[in-house]
């Protein structure tokens, strides 16, 4: 079984960018989308992810909290273009910043499109508990709220969000 530790957290600033180690283009949409996960009718997202020329499918649990159940499968750049294309309510896009901070891996999201201005820090953990660095740069940890999933970001973009919702 598939799982994913990761915590999620806002930047509060770009020292992070001396750091890169590389940077790579994704798409995203959701066969099984938010809708019917509030709805109660799935229990879990299914994305397909495309990144230059490599493309595959996500299935992510839809539980709350840092642990979660992950699988992902390689398919053919072609079908995912179809998929994305045909069968996703939206495409979400982002680059994404690989950073290296004393030994941890971060993946620094910058949001696209509609989601454009949203740039969130995620490091994937070995447990619940274990220790990671906390540079300056890493700012108020948003892992347990729902509007920061991406698969909510196709359904309410970060440009539709209130003051009170990206401070709160």
């Amino acid at each position: 079984m598939g799982i994913e530790i990761e915590r999620k957290f806002l930047l509060t600033g770009d020292g992070w960018r001396e750091h890169v180690e590389r940077s790579e283009t994704l798409a995203q949409g959701y066969l099984v989308d938010a809708g019917a996960i509030t709805a109660g009718h799935a229990a879990c997202s299914v994305r397909v992810r495309r990144s230059g020329e490599r493309a595959w499918l996500n299935i992510k649990s839809a539980t709350l909290g840092i642990e979660r159940q992950e699988y992902d499968y390689p398919i053919p750049l072609a079908d995912a273009e179809r998929l994305l294309a045909d069968l996703c309510n939206g495409v979400l896009q982002k680059h994404r910043h690989h950073v290296m901070v004393d030994g941890a891996h971060f993946e620094i999201d910058e949001f696209l499109g509609a989601n454009a201005g949203l740039w969130v820090a995620e490091i994937e953990l070995p447990a619940v508990d274990a220790p990671y660095p906390r540079p300056p740069w890493l700012g108020r940890e948003v892992s347990d709220q729902v509007r920061y999933f991406n698969v909510n970001l196709i359904d309410r973009p970060y440009t539709q969000w209130t003051a009170a919702e990206r401070e709160a």
